[in-house]
C-alpha cells in the first residue's frame, strides 16, 4: 500500500483540527489562540483582531527579521476582517508577507504552505 502521508520536515507544526477555543498542532491540544513558529507553538493573547497588535505579534516580527519566517498567516477569527495599516507595516517592515482570512482558511493555508517547506508561520484567533 502506498503511503500518502505528507512528507514534513522533523518537527513541522501542522494543525490537526480546531473547535471552540482550542486547536490540536502536532498531536497537542492547545486552548485559545495561538502563535505557530517553525519550532514552536506560543499561546497569543488575541481573543479577537483588535488584540492583534504589533507587541502581540514580536514573535513572528522577531521570526521575520531573522529570515526563519518569509509568510505570515493571520486566522481573524469567524470571518476576515481588516486590519489596522500600523500592524501591517510593522509585519511588512520585518520581512513578512502577510495574508489575512478567517481562522479555518489560514489553517488549511498554512498547513499546505508547510507541505510546501515554505517558512512560514500562522497568528490563529480562537474561534
Amino acid at each position: 500500500m502506498m503511503d500518502l502521508t505528507p512528507k514534513l520536515a522533523d518537527g513541522a507544526k501542522v494543525v490537526q483540527g480546531y473547535a471552540a477555543g482550542r486547536f490540536r498542532i502536532a498531536g497537542e491540544v492547545v486552548s485559545g489562540s495561538v502563535l505557530i513558529l517553525p519550532a514552536a507553538v506560543e499561546p497569543w493573547s488575541a481573543t479577537d483582531i483588535a488584540g492583534a497588535t504589533v507587541e502581540s505579534l514580536e514573535p513572528m516580527i522577531a521570526a521575520g527579521r531573522a529570515g526563519a519566517v518569509e509568510i505570515l498567516i493571520i486566522g481573524c477569527g469567524a470571518r476576515t476582517q481588516l486590519v489596522p495599516r500600523p500592524l501591517r507595516d510593522a509585519l511588512r517592515d520585518a520581512g513578512l508577507s502577510v495574508e489575512f482570512m478567517d481562522t479555518g482558511a489560514a489553517a488549511r493555508t498554512y498547513n499546505v504552505l508547510m507541505m510546501e517547506d515554505r517558512k512560514a508561520a500562522a497568528a490563529l484567533i480562537a474561534l
